[in-house]
């Protein structure tokens, strides 16, 4: 099946107020227990408000910049962009902030 990143931006949530965040942080987490039940679940979590580290070719590393494009993410395994679209729907009213939906390319290591 096709996989698909489904993730928000860095800053979508900063509207909710801090007394929210256990209800978001609980229907978030309802959702997750529901796409592993339904066993379309592959990972999925929320990133560190930290500088990324940048390596370059070379194997140097270097702090760069705070995270501005991805605050969380997770990754579905289901059978159609319709049914990723349904699950980005669930996990928007969640979080209360757009989810935007990405196929990833299929594994060329993986049989069809």
């Amino acid at each position: 099946m096709p996989r698909y990143l489904i993730s928000f931006d860095a800053h979508a949530m900063d509207h909710v107020p801090a007394e929210d965040m256990p209800a978001v942080t609980n229907a978030s987490l309802a959702v997750v227990q529901e796409a592993r039940n339904a066993g379309v679940w592959v990972f999925g979590g929320g990133l560190a408000n930290q500088k990324a580290s940048i390596v370059a070719t070379d194997g140097t590393a270097t702090d760069g910049p705070y995270p501005e494009a991805i605050g969380g993410l997770c990754v579905l395994d289901v059978p159609s962009r319709e049914e990723a679209l349904k699950w980005a729907a669930k996990l928007a009213v969640a979080c209360r902030c757009a989810q935007e939906v990405r196929e990833f390319m299929p594994d060329p290591t993986e049989g069809n």
